[in-house]
C-alpha cells in the first residue's frame, strides 16, 4: 500500500470526476489520501470530501499564495477547525518567493501563525516553500526554539542546505513527481541522502505529473511512479519503500487511521 500524503481533491479535474479518480487510486493500491487545504475560507468544501470517504483525510490552513486574502484568519480559528473529524494536519503554509503572489510579510506572518497552530494542536504542519530556502530555515529554527512542533517539507524542490537543516529539526521530507523529471539529478541526490524513516511520497495533484505521465493532469494513482523512482534512488525494493513511507506517514500524521480502522501507535 502507498499513501498520497498531499493532493487537492477539491481542485478542477479531480473534483469533477472524483469517484473515477478514487477508483483509479484504489486500483493502484493507494490506501490513504490527504486532501490539502489552501484557503481556510474553503475548508468546509475540503472537509466534506474527507467526511464522505473513509480513506481520505484533510488539513486546515492558508497557502502562502493566499496569505494576504486571509490575514483575518486567527490562530484560534485554525485550532478550532483542526478539532473537526478527519483533520490530520495544519497547512499548507510557508513561503513562496517564486510566484510572490502575496506580500512576503503576509506570507511570513501566516507561516508563523500556522507553526503556532501545529505546536498548539500537536498536528503536523505541511510546509510549502519555493525559492525561499534561507528564510524558511530561519523561521523554522526560530520557531522551534519557542517549542517543538512536527512538520513536513512537502513537494521538496529546495537545495541540500534546507534539507539538512530541516532534518536536523526533526522534519520529514516529501517528494512529488518532480523527482522523476529528467533534469532533477540534484533533487535525486538530495533524496538519496534523506534517511528512509523521514521520507514521504505525494502527487500534489492535479499538478506535477510524474514521468511517464507528464503532459497530463496528475491524480493520486500516479504516486506509484514517484515511489518507484524514490525506491530506485534509495536502492531499496518498491515494497520496502512503500512500507517505509506508509509507516512514516502514520507516525507523522498520527491522527489518521490505517485502513481497517486502527489509529497510529
Amino acid at each position: 500500500m502507498l499513501v498520497d500524503s498531499h493532493c487537492h481533491l477539491d481542485f478542477p479535474h479531480l473534483s469533477d470526476q472524483l469517484e473515477d479518480v478514487l477508483a483509479r487510486a484504489r486500483n493502484a493500491d493507494i490506501g490513504t489520501l490527504v486532501t490539502i487545504c489552501t484557503r481556510v475560507r474553503r475548508f468546509e468544501q475540503i472537509h466534506a470530501i474527507a467526511e464522505a470517504h473513509d480513506n481520505i483525510f484533510c488539513s486546515v490552513g492558508t497557502h502562502p499564495h493566499n496569505a494576504d486574502e486571509e490575514r483575518d484568519v486567527s490562530l484560534d480559528e485554525i485550532v478550532a477547525l483542526s478539532e473537526r473529524s478527519k483533520v490530520v494536519a495544519i497547512g499548507e503554509a510557508g513561503l513562496d518567493y517564486f510566484h510572490d503572489n502575496a506580500p512576503r510579510e503576509d506570507q511570513a506572518a501566516g507561516f508563523r501563525r500556522h507553526i503556532a497552530a501545529a505546536r498548539n494542536t500537536g498536528l503536523p504542519l505541511v510546509i510549502h516553500t519555493r525559492d525561499a530556502d534561507e528564510d524558511t530555515a530561519q523561521i523554522l529554527e526560530e520557531e522551534m526554539e519557542k517549542g517543538p512542533f512536527k512538520a513536513v517539507l512537502h513537494c521538496f524542490t529546495a537545495g541540500p542546505e534546507l534539507a539538512r537543516r530541516g532534518l536536523d529539526l526533526g522534519l520529514y521530507i516529501s517528494f512529488s513527481g518532480v523527482l522523476t523529471f529528467k533534469k532533477s539529478d540534484e533533487l535525486r541526490e538530495i533524496a538519496a541522502s534523506v534517511p528512509l524513516d523521514r521520507l514521504l511520497v505525494e502527487t500534489d495533484a492535479p499538478y506535477l505529473s510524474p514521468e511517464p505521465m507528464r503532459g497530463r493532469k496528475n491524480e493520486p494513482a500516479n504516486v506509484v511512479h514517484t515511489a518507484a523512482k524514490l525506491a530506485e534512488v534509495k536502492s531499496v525494493s518498491r515494497d520496502e519503500l512503500a512500507a517505509a513511507t506508509t509507516d512514516n506517514f502514520f507516525h507523522l500524521f498520527d491522527r489518521a487511521t490505517r485502513p481497517g480502522g486502527h489509529a497510529a501507535a
